[in-house]
């Protein structure tokens, strides 16, 4: 087997256990990390590097800023110099060809969706929002399309009915790194098979936008409840009340019994029930229950304690 000289690429905290476990469980060397510039973080301003490449100085990596990739003679120029065979890119920019040009073995990426399923920037989100019951990572070569390319491996995993965008995140990142590794020893052996996507069953999967938060309570309780979960933590649900955003964080959908005083009333309309201890909101559909929130100005509580003290309208207004 051929010991691969690898230039990883890759920004965000979900690339770190991939560069970590290429690190130090194979035997391919890693020539060069190719990372974000230091940016200004916190309150305070401060310049800090991104979570790759604060993880490629602990492994002693040599680190390259790329902020732009498309016309960057010099990256490219840098990364020719590497001689490199393969390059691994996880959570980054789009590669011009110019530089899918440069690696002899090509380009590999990890995406966090069962491809062709949730090509675009925000797999996970999607995936949850839409409420599948199952989603992975896939490992697959990198060509001039968006997530296009043929797949080396997938690696999958069940999805539960309340659990958030940032659950599956945790463990996509850690399930995809896995499934790295494997896809680079194949490579390395020459046994790596590349499987055309079906472009006829892709789904977009894109950059979330402040649309693709605001609740639309005349949905079912079940579609609400997965927005809300798909948007959680980040960049997190919102709705209206009188005219301020009420960030919701959590939820459960309630089925109504036919004769809930909820029934009568339209979609948004809230009701305290507080022998129950929960917050309902009527839906198109059922009701979902409110758990933690976060009012404009405001600190995030449980849903029953900041509508305790609330004096205002209860109806909560969406698309």
């Amino acid at each position: 087997m051929k010991t691969l000289r690898i230039v990883f690429m890759g920004s965000p905290d979900f690339a770190v256990p991939s560069l970590t476990r290429l690190a130090q469980q194979s035997p391919h060397r890693i020539v060069s990390v190719v990372s974000g510039s230091d940016k200004k973080r916190g309150r305070g301003g401060a310049l800090s590097p991104t979570p790759v490449k604060l993880k490629a100085l602990e492994l002693g990596l040599p680190v390259l800023h790329a902020d732009r990739l498309r016309g960057n003679t010099d990256l490219e120029q840098q990364l020719k110099a590497l001689a490199p065979d393969l390059f691994v890119v996880v959570a980054f920019k789009i590669l011009p060809d110019s530089l899918l040009a440069v690696p002899k073995l090509g380009s590999v990426n990890v995406h966090a969706s069962l491809l062709p399923k949730y090509r675009g920037a925000a797999p996970i989100h999607h995936a949850v929002m839409q409420g599948e019951t199952e989603t992975g990572c896939t490992v697959f070569r990198l060509d001039s399309g968006i997530d296009t390319g043929g797949i080396i491996t997938q690696v999958r995993t069940a999805v539960g009915p309340n659990e958030t965008t940032g659950d599956v995140y945790a463990r996509l990142m850690e399930l995809g790194s896995g499934a790295l590794l494997e896809a680079v020893q194949q490579l390395a052996q020459g046994t790596a098979t590349f499987t055309r996507q079906n472009n006829s069953a892709a789904t977009p999967a894109p950059k979330l936008y402040d649309e693709h938060c605001l609740l639309d309570f005349s949905r079912t309780a079940v579609q609400v409840h997965n927005q809300i979960r798909g948007l959680s933590p980040y960049p997190t649900a919102y709705s209206l009340l009188d005219g301020k955003r009420l960030k919701v964080l959590s939820s459960q959908p309630v089925t109504l019994e036919a004769e809930h005083p909820l029934q009568t009333l339209v979609p948004g309309s809230i009701m305290q029930d507080v022998s129950a201890g929960r917050v309902l909101v009527r839906c198109g559909e059922d009701a979902v229950c409110l758990g933690e929130v976060r009012f404009e100005g405001k600190k995030q509580m449980p849903a029953l304690d900041f509508f305790r003290g609330w004096n205002g309208s209860l109806r909560l207004k969406g698309l």
